[in-house]
């Protein structure tokens, strides 16, 4: 660009180079875009927005140049002119590929998603049927342990009664024991007695039989020595 082109001129330049910038950044961003299309929309919007601004500067420089009073001066900038449109241009060609790649990928992103989506419902049905499975085989074992406890219920029954029965077998042993106990004192009560009358009768018998002989001896002294 030439020195005399101006300030005007010179701003007008720097503008152009930063819309350029910005709309490859955002070519590239588009490019990069994951999705969803509502995201791409915002790119877009965004890009048509630098190129609307683009646009405008170069159509400003251009008419800048037709106003340049030097002929050298006024060529110099509309080549400038024309090499910013056909960068503009080449920038739109790679706008478009970039939104047709990213189409092109958000769609096989969307594809994948509902394979994927049909996978999941196929394994939410496989895992369903696997937590069927397991609830029956829970529900078996929980009514086989039902049923083992039931017996054990029956059985703990069965026991209590058979102690409940020894208990009471013992009761009566234990009211027999007390009655024999009362009747084995009452036993000894009477052999003490028959024991001490035994005594008695044998001291009796004893006095009797003393007497009778101090008796017959009397008599036979008296009829034998009737002289002592």
């Amino acid at each position: 660009m030439a020195a005399a082109a101006g300030v005007p001129v010179r701003v007008c330049h720097q503008e152009i180079v930063k819309f350029d910038l910005e709309i490859k950044a955002a070519v590239q961003d588009i490019r990069d875009c994951p999705g969803p299309l509502s995201a791409l929309t915002e790119l877009n919007a965004a890009v048509k927005e630098k190129f609307r601004h683009l646009r405008g500067r170069i159509q400003e420089l251009e008419q800048m140049a037709k106003e340049q009073d030097k002929e050298s001066e006024k060529q110099a900038l509309l080549r400038e002119v024309e090499n910013h449109k056909k960068q503009m241009l080449s920038n739109q060609a790679a706008w478009r590929k970039a939104n047709l790649a990213c189409k092109i990928a958000i769609d096989n992103s969307e594809k994948d998603q509902l394979l994927q989506g049909r996978d999941s419902l196929r394994q939410r049905k496989t895992t369903k049927e696997s937590l069927a499975e397991s609830a029956s085989n829970i529900t078996e074992s929980l009514m086989g342990i039902s049923r083992m406890m039931s017996q054990q219920v029956q059985q703990s029954e069965e026991t209590v009664q058979t102690l409940a029965n020894s208990s009471r077998t013992i009761l009566e042993a234990n009211e027999e024991f007390k009655s024999m106990s009362g009747t084995i004192q009452l036993g000894r009560k009477l052999i003490t007695k028959y024991n001490r009358r035994e005594l008695t009768d044998k001291l009796l018998i004893f006095l009797a039989l003393a007497l009778f002989l101090a008796t017959v001896l009397y008599i036979l002294k008296k009829r034998l020595f009737p002289f002592l």
